[in-house]
């Protein structure tokens, strides 16, 4: 009987895994949340101070959210927004604002 929690916590972190995979949208639904500061797309006002994210290399994006994530880079804000998101949330963020111009 103790089997069967384990194997429906299984079957329930697979379906989660694989409506995340087929959504085709979901790196752009999640990078939608960077535009409070980071702009529509990804690109900042000029002069706000903020980093235009549209067309950033992907492993400068990843690079940089390790950092914040790590505590290595200090910032006001990013260590806990980047606390928030899964490795692989964060590389779907990365591509979609690396395909951005």
């Amino acid at each position: 009987m103790k089997l069967l929690p384990a194997l429906a916590t299984l079957c329930l972190v697979a379906a989660t895994s694989a409506v995340h995979a087929a959504d085709p949208n979901l790196g752009r639904n999640l990078a939608a949340t960077c535009a409070n500061c980071h702009g529509t797309n990804g690109n900042a006002v000029k002069g706000s101070g903020m980093d235009s994210l549209a067309g950033m290399e992907k492993s400068k994006t990843l690079q940089k959210m390790a950092d914040f994530k790590s505590g290595d880079k200090p910032a006001s804000i990013m260590h806990q927004i980047s606390k928030g998101y899964t490795d692989e949330q964060l590389d779907l963020i990365a591509t979609y604002f690396a395909a951005k111009k």
